[in-house]
């Protein structure tokens, strides 16, 4: 027999350009040069090429901000939701049709302020969706404020004497929430972006990937080089297996020094909210399928 070698996914990607292109557009893209959202589109349009989603098959939900600009950059159906509320309209879809896959992506401000709730329930309920946790320390959209996220003692423009509180981690924050899958990449990586989220399209319940994401524009404390300098990869540790949630916790601590990325954890075993309806468990149509047309002429006669 001759031996077989695995093909890279470059290979991949160039049998399968047809697909890769119907996620193109031709809208002029406005991220400013350098911006961190042209390499996490890139990856994400690579994982769901290699995963052989077509677009017919795909949601994407956004929120406002920087990476909501990229709605209309990539094809496919698209929602641009309220800021801090992504995440309740792509759990609603994924309940809504099962059959689709739903990609949410939002900020760190709107993630770890506005919408942090809706964050932490979607991890409680274990939603069957992928959210993209797009983290530049800043609301950049805004030009520059500070956001949850953002290190202590760095001026922003609202607060010029410098922030004086302690950031929150999201990775970190997430992994306290029992939690199915959790995950870190950095947007001057595109390689690993796109395994990480690989990984997380295959996930069943939500898989929660946070990217370290540069913005050229509004945040100089975390330039490209001062990530390229502290990034390391969890698969560099031999020992390392995404199974032991204090084992997570330990690795997702630092952003200082030595920043690990990569899949700190994942369950596969739990089921996703809609495995727990157990009324829906013996039927065969999703709940989209079940919509009926009702006639409400006869109702209307009350209010008339």
């Amino acid at each position: 027999m001759p031996k077989t070698t695995k093909k890279s996914d470059t290979t991949l990607l160039g049998e399968k350009s047809g697909l890769y292109k119907l996620y193109e557009t031709d809208q002029v893209i406005t991220w400013c040069a350098g911006c961190g959202n042209y390499g996490i589109q890139n990856a994400l349009k690579r994982a769901l090429t290699l995963e052989n989603f077509d677009i017919k098959d795909v949601l994407f939900v956004f929120d406002i901000g920087c990476n909501g600009n990229g709605s209309d950059k990539i094809g496919g159906y698209t929602f641009h939701g309220l800021h801090g509320r992504t995440i309740p309209a792509a759990s609603g879809a994924s309940l809504a049709n099962p059959k689709l896959k739903v990609i949410s992506s939002g900020g760190d401000g709107a993630s770890m302020s506005e919408g942090i709730n809706h964050l932490v329930h979607a991890v409680r309920s274990n939603y069957p969706m992928m959210f993209i946790h797009h983290n530049n320390l800043n609301y950049a959209l805004t030009t520059g404020q500070a956001s949850a996220t953002t290190k202590r003692g760095f001026p922003m423009n609202s607060s010029p004497d410098g922030v004086i509180i302690d950031p929150i981690n999201p990775t970190e924050f997430v992994l306290n929430l029992n939690p199915t899958f959790v995950a870190r990449s950095f947007s001057g990586d595109i390689k690993h972006m796109t395994k990480i989220m690989r990984q997380a399209l295959k996930h069943k319940g939500f898989a929660y990937v946070e990217i370290l994401q540069v913005c050229p524009t509004y945040n100089k404390a975390t330039p490209q080089k001062w990530y390229l300098d502290r990034v390391k990869y969890l698969e560099d540790l031999k020992e390392y297996k995404p199974n032991n949630l204090e084992k997570a916790k330990k690795y997702s601590h630092d952003m200082e020094n030595e920043i690990y990325l990569g899949v700190f954890y994942k369950d596969e075993k739990q089921p996703n909210f809609y495995e727990r309806l157990e009324y829906r468990k013996n039927l065969q149509t999703s709940p989209v399928e079940e919509v009926q047309a009702y006639p409400i002429k006869e109702l209307l006669k009350e209010f008339t």
